[in-house]
């Protein structure tokens, strides 16, 4: 029999492989069997949970982050963190042809041509490209920009084509051009006057969404339908492996008391400083309404609000840390905007359904490790429910 051979693992494995190893196993030996072809040629779960973990750690680095957050975030190196930044880098690189033959038909050529996100790009500073696969998605974002414009709402203003076009279309693919706007994505979630502004900001584009709704035409959609139909269908699919039946009866039954109750509007949907961008620690420009909808209003402030934990890792939120946050955020709404005893005594309840909505999504995709950091805020929300009833004394002064 051939002698077995030893290797210190530093050697031969990736720093990111290790690092993930050892939260099993440290300071043994550990026995790796060889793979057949047939099981050589298949993606295991690991692999695809890299390649996801991959594509957010690039979409944080477009919003702005930096090597070394990304890295205290991640718990890897700043070289790991650069090998992947390159690596994503590369498989983005074809889209930057194709933008290279679409540019002409706006007149432009020469020029720079940066990735701002997984879908948009930049060009010269001045416009930026985005790219769909749903036409009819375009064709809603273009009519929601433009009453938001009317409304005198910053956001990006749609450029037509040399022909007069709204968009453009080449290769099976459409392409918006908008003008760029000012100012950048914020990282510092622990700021409570960006926490403030977040909620005043949340706030000016409710009012807007409300005029939005008399000249474009939503889909509704209900947060309780969806726990009621897939998101259940989901948890019984996969056993309750996770979260507890009696979690989600709870959870469920709550919202049931008072959704009638709840303000239904226009809402953004997808709330995060990626989405909003400041200038000088002031709001100047709204992007991507891809996810806009009709449902209850106080989702976009819960959204918001359950996205700052799932964001933090290593300097993680305390419990008084994130509460002083959501004071802040509610504070800042309300200074715009009143919102009803029952949305603010529903917030914490609407929150843990988000994060019940999260677990559901991430246990269709087979993504185990996004499932548990959704179990995990949700549990963090639970053990913060007996702060909330002080949100039923915020009271603030309003713009008129």
């Amino acid at each position: 029999m051939t002698p077995m051979k030893y290797a210190n693992a530093k050697d031969v494995l990736p720093e990111e492989f290790l690092s993930e190893i050892q939260r099993y196993y440290q300071g043994g030996y550990l026995y790796i069997p060889k793979e057949s072809e047939r099981v050589a040629r298949r993606r295991t779960d690991y692999q695809t949970e890299l390649e996801k973990r991959n594509q957010h750690i690039y979409l944080m680095h477009l919003e702005g982050r930096t090597n070394g957050q990304l890295g205290r975030i991640c718990h890897l190196s700043e070289a790991s963190i650069r090998r992947i930044l390159l690596k994503e880098r590369v498989s983005y690189g074809k889209m930057k042809e194709i933008i290279e033959q679409v540019l002409p038909l706006w007149g432009m050529e020469e020029g720079e041509i940066l990735q701002v996100y997984p879908s948009a790009w930049e060009w010269n500073h001045l416009y930026i490209i985005k790219v769909y696969k749903d036409r009819e998605q375009l064709e809603r974002n273009i009519k929601i920009s433009r009453a938001l414009l009317d409304c005198g709402i910053p956001v990006g203003a749609p450029v037509a084509t040399k022909t007069g076009e709204s968009f453009a279309v080449y290769q099976d693919k459409y392409f918006l051009m908008t003008e760029k706007l000012q100012g950048s994505n914020l990282s510092d979630v622990k700021d409570k006057t960006i926490a403030w502004e977040m909620g005043r900001a949340i706030a000016r584009l409710h009012r807007a969404f409300v005029k939005c709704e008399r000249e474009v035409a939503f889909w509704d959609n209900s947060l309780l339908e969806e726990m009621r139909g897939w998101i259940r269908d989901t948890l019984i699919k996969d056993g309750w492996k996770l979260l507890k039946e009696e979690d989600y009866i709870k959870a469920v039954k709550s919202l049931e008391q008072v959704y009638d109750l709840l303000q239904k509007q226009l809402i953004h949907r997808d709330v995060h400083f990626g989405n909003f961008l400041f200038s000088e620690g002031r709001l100047s420009g709204y992007i991507d309404f891809d996810l806009s909808q009709r449902n209850i209003r106080i989702f976009d402030i819960c959204y918001f609000l359950t996205g700052l934990l799932a964001e933090e890792t290593e300097d993680a939120f305390t419990k008084t840390e994130w509460m002083e946050c959501v004071k802040s955020v509610i504070g800042g709404y309300e200074s715009i905007q009143g919102l009803s005893e029952m949305e603010k005594q529903a917030v914490p309840c609407v929150m843990e359904c988000i994060e019940i909505l999260f677990m559901a999504y991430f246990i269709s995709v087979d993504d185990a490790k996004c499932t548990e950091n959704a179990y995990q805020v949700f549990r963090f929300i639970q053990d913060c429910e007996g702060e909330f009833p002080c949100f039923c004394q915020i009271t603030m002064d309003r713009d008129p």
